[in-house]
């Protein structure tokens, strides 16, 4: 069932990403603390927000990025495909833990995979952003929305 979600996150959504040739609308936002640095995050929690992400948005204002929570806690894995800004990306816990990030090329259709089996959250940033900001692995994001029943 694990695998599957991924492959579901990963591929299961082919036919309407083949639609998709547009940014979607501006999703609506929770103010999050990463670290302690304020983050305005656009919160993508359903199948289609999740798929579509940051696809052909330009850029991203500052300390913004895109939440995504987890339809269930398991592995993740994340690709950049019409995805035109260089983002990190923050795979999260269920208790708001920082388990990694990652570096992400736009353009890119290479799955960037969890290392953790239990990610819940996943916040995207333009890339750097979470080292300049100095966050790393094991740093708290508090002011999440909850997770999906399980």
């Amino acid at each position: 069932m694990t695998n599957r979600l991924v492959l579901t996150l990963l591929f299961g959504f082919l036919s309407p990403l083949l639609a998709i040739d547009t940014a979607q609308p501006e999703l609506p936002t929770a103010a999050l603390c990463v670290g302690k640095v304020a983050v305005r995050a656009e919160v993508a929690d359903d199948d289609t927000e999740r798929t579509t992400g940051l696809m052909f948005r330009e850029s991203l204002p500052a300390d913004s990025g895109m939440l995504f929570v987890m339809p269930s806690t398991g592995p993740a894995g994340f690709w950049m495909k019409n995805t035109l800004i260089p983002l990190s990306i923050a795979y999260i816990g269920p208790d708001g833990t920082i388990l990694e990030i990652h570096d992400m090329q736009p353009k890119s259709e290479k799955a960037i995979r969890s290392t953790f089996p239990t990610i819940s959250y996943a916040l995207e940033m333009t890339q750097g952003w979470f080292a300049k900001n100095n966050i790393w692995p094991g740093e708290h994001v508090s002011g999440l929305p909850p997770l999906p029943r399980e």
